[in-house]
Formats: structure tokens, C-alpha cells, sequence
């Protein structure tokens, strides 16, 4: 925009300047030839009382003195033919001027000026000199150069006050992008300090009343997130007591497992909800090899039902990665759901976890029908399903600095390879004291 506004500064200072200059330059021209034809004329006239009433002689010595003086040739024609002064042919002003006509012509060798001396006894004297060209021009070329390096200044001038004009529009506007990047990124505290014309302030104004907007709808939105994951405490508490009342012990335990695994996930989203806004949140990290280890011995049990054989394989832990615990619990649980949701019973699967450069990898392989490979969209499955597995798992991919990957497995079937990233360093506090707590709004 800087530039923008430069070009058009200068492109309407030369045109003004040109409109201005080049009219000036040429009344310079015109003032510098008649100023040269003025004195020559009065240099001229200077002669007429001598060729008037002198003798030839004194003509001829009055004449050479001004001609050494002006250093312009002058002639004088008298009436008998005897040419005083510069030896020049009779011109046709010459010729006009033994009529009584005095003027001023342009000839080859510059400007001609040619005056009619009458009151001599033998007839009509004439006296003439010729301004050379350069006399003409005398002075222009500096004046024209004085003009165009006056025209310079005079653009500079402009585009330094174009430049500083434009500082004052392109600043808070660079201000509104760095604030509406930063709200992109989630950084819901960032706010921009209204500057500029009025305009632009109003447009200040409203991205901070659109921040805080987001703020508010975003912490009534986790409230209402959390208060019904509360309410799903009293069905399971009723479940609970429903298994303890079963007479097999076993059934009785295995439902028990069930609820606690559910009111974790329960205490685990209401944790979430509000963790995301709290300002005493620190870094993200879990450690991947222990909860892929739980997880996968989790389904083990379900595996074991529906006659499906699990290969593990876990590289040391720990491996800490740049997820929530409970987001990476539930990206290994949507992965598994899958392979149980969309194999036929008794398909083998494989989940293997290892580090690869600075990341974590979680690959979950089946030998099933496999899956087309392509971008993974919430909502959609062709499997009849909700189609948010795949999209939790690529979602808690991305937070953490990695991404979720859909191949097919190299003996057939699906292939699902889940990126982490490595642990982030602490956040520093920013503008106004936010912490990890508004960056961390990455979610809905």
C-alpha cells in the first residue's frame, strides 16, 4: 500500500509539475530572446543620432567601439552605398528599412535588427546589428536546469510526505492483520490499539469487540460442554449400583470396569472443558507408551471374545508427546473402534509404536477389506458410522504438532499411522498475561 501510495504521489506530482514547469521553461526562452533583442535594439538606437548628423569617419569609429563593446556585428548603410561598420550584403530588412521602416527578423545567423535613421540631407541611413543565437540563449539552459532540479525536490518532497502519510494508514492496518492472525492462532487475548483515521479505528474497535465475543460464547459453550458430562454422573452412578446388585461375580466386575472406564472419560471431558481456559495450565504432555499399552490391553478383552489375534509392539517408554492424555485415550480408542466397527470378527489386527526423528509414531494395522485412502472429513463415513473416529484422532494429531496418515497396509487392508509431536517448551507469558490457557482454544 506504501508503494501504492508513492506511485500515485508521484505520478500526480510530475504531471503538476510538468503542466507547471514546461510553460515556465518556455516564457524563461521568450524573456531571455527579447531581453537580448531589447539591449541590442537600444545599442542599436544608441548610433541614430550619429548617423544622423556625424560624418563618415566618426560614424565609422562610433560604430566599431559599440561593436567591440557588445560583441555583436554592427552595420551602417548610408545613403551612397558606403557600408561602415561589419562588411555585410544589403538583406530585405536592410532593403525595408531605407524605406523608413524600422523591425526585427529572424536570418540564418540569429535575430536581425535593422533601424531606419532619417534626417540626414543625402537620404535614408540604415543601422543594423544581429543578435547571435547564443545571446538568444543566454541563461536558458542554467534557469532550465534550476527548474528541473526544483521539480525534483519538489517530488521528493511529496513522496516523503507520501511515505509518511502512508506510514500512518499502513501501520494500525498492519496492526488489524498481526491481531486477526493472532486471533486465528487462537491467541483470544490479543487485542489491537485503535490508531489511524476513523475509519480504521472503527474497524479497531469491532475485531476487539469480535475477540471478546469469541471469549464469552467460547467459555458459555466448555460451561454448557461440562455440565452435561456432570448430568452423565447420575445414569452412571445408577449403573454402578445396578452392577453391584448382579449375582455373578464376574459380570458384576466386568460392568463395574465398564462405568469406572466411562466416568473417567466423563471426568476426563469435564477436565478438558475447562482446563483449555484455565491459567494455571502448563505444557501438554502425556506419555504415548502408556496409554497405547492400557488402551491396547483394554480392547485385548473385547479381541479375545470376537476371536481376533493383537500383535503389540511398544519401543520403551517413556515417550512423552505434545497431547492431552485424554485426547491421545481417545484417538487410540477411535482407532481401535474401527478396526472392531468395520472387520468382520476374527480379522487380525497389529498396533505398533515407535519413534521416528522427533516424533511418535502409532500405527494400527488389519488385515480387513481396507479403506480408500483420502482426507479424513467429520461426519462422513461410508461404513454407516458417525464418522468422528478418524477425525478425533486427526484433530489430536494436529495439536500436537503431528498428522494422521490413511494407507493401505502392504498384505492388504487398512493402514492408520498417527504423527505426535514432541512436547512444546514452556509457553512465555504474552500481552496483558495470558498463558497457555487462551492459545490453547484450538478446539470447538
Amino acid at each position: 500500500m506504501r508503494a501504492r501510495l508513492a506511485l500515485l504521489v508521484a505520478a500526480v506530482s510530475v504531471l503538476t509539475l510538468i503542466a507547471f514547469l514546461v510553460p515556465l521553461a518556455l516564457l524563461v526562452r521568450t524573456v531571455a530572446e527579447d531581453r537580448a533583442t531589447v539591449r541590442a535594439t537600444a545599442d542599436a538606437q544608441s548610433l541614430v543620432p550619429v548617423v544622423g548628423t556625424a560624418d563618415a569617419a566618426t560614424i565609422r569609429l562610433t560604430v566599431e567601439q559599440l561593436a567591440a563593446e557588445s560583441g555583436r556585428p554592427v552595420s551602417v548603410f548610408l545613403p551612397d552605398g558606403t557600408v561602415l561598420g561589419a562588411q555585410t550584403p544589403r538583406t530585405p530588412a536592410v532593403a525595408l528599412a531605407e524605406r523608413g521602416q524600422s523591425l526585427t527578423g529572424e536570418s540564418a545567423a540569429g535575430r536581425e535588427v535593422v533601424i531606419a535613421v532619417q534626417g540626414r540631407a543625402d537620404g535614408t541611413g540604415v543601422i543594423r546589428t544581429v543578435v547571435p543565437r547564443d545571446e538568444l540563449t543566454s541563461g536558458v539552459t542554467r534557469a532550465w536546469l534550476v527548474l528541473a532540479l526544483l521539480g525534483v525536490v519538489l517530488v521528493l518532497i511529496g513522496l516523503a510526505v507520501a511515505d509518511r502519510l502512508a506510514r500512518t494508514l499502513v501501520r494500525p492496518i498492519g496492526e488489524l492483520s498481526a491481531v486477526s492472525n493472532r486471533l486465528a492462532n487462537a491467541e483470544l487475548d490479543a487485542r489491537v490499539v485503535p490508531a489511524g483515521p476513523a475509519e480504521l479505528r472503527e474497524v479497531a474497535g469491532a475485531l476487539n469487540h469480535l475477540a471478546g465475543r469469541i471469549q464469552v460464547l467460547l467459555v458459555q459453550e466448555r460451561e454448557q460442554v461440562a455440565d452435561l458430562s456432570h448430568r452423565l454422573r447420575t445414569p452412571l452412578t445408577a449403573l454402578r449400583l445396578e452392577a453391584e446388585s448382579l449375582r455373578d461375580p464376574d459380570d458384576a466386575a466386568r460392568i463395574t470396569a465398564a462405568a469406572d472406564g466411562l466416568e473417567r472419560a466423563v471426568t476426563g471431558l469435564i477436565r478438558q472443558a475447562r482446563w483449555r481456559r484455565s491459567p494455571a495450565a502448563g505444557p501438554v504432555v502425556s506419555d504415548a507408551a502408556t496409554i497405547v499399552g492400557d488402551r491396547v490391553a483394554f480392547w485385548s478383552v473385547l479381541a479375545e471374545d470376537t476371536g481376533r489375534a493383537v500383535t503389540l509392539d511398544l519401543v520403551p517408554g517413556p515417550l512423552p508427546v505434545c497431547v492431552p492424555a485424554d485426547d491421545l485415550t481417545a484417538a487410540v480408542d477411535a482407532l481401535l473402534g474401527n478396526v472392531f466397527a468395520h472387520t468382520p470378527d476374527g480379522t487380525p489386527f497389529a498396533v505398533r509404536l515407535v519413534r521416528e526423528g522427533g516424533q511418535v509414531l502409532l500405527i494400527v494395522t488389519d488385515e480387513g477389506p481396507g479403506m480408500p485412502t483420502g482426507s479424513v472429513r467429520r461426519g462422513a463415513s461410508a461404513a454407516g458410522s458417525t464418522g468422528l473416529g478418524l477425525d478425533i484422532a486427526r484433530r489430536a494429531a494436529q495439536a500436537g504438532g503431528g498428522r494422521l496418515e490413511l494407507r493401505t497396509a502392504p498384505g492388504g487392508g487398512a493402514q492408520v499411522l498417527l504423527r505426535l509431536g514432541p512436547p512444546l517448551p514452556e509457553p512465555r507469558p504474552t500481552d496483558g498475561g495470558s498463558g497457555p490457557a487462551e492459545k490453547g482454544l484450538t478446539r470447538p
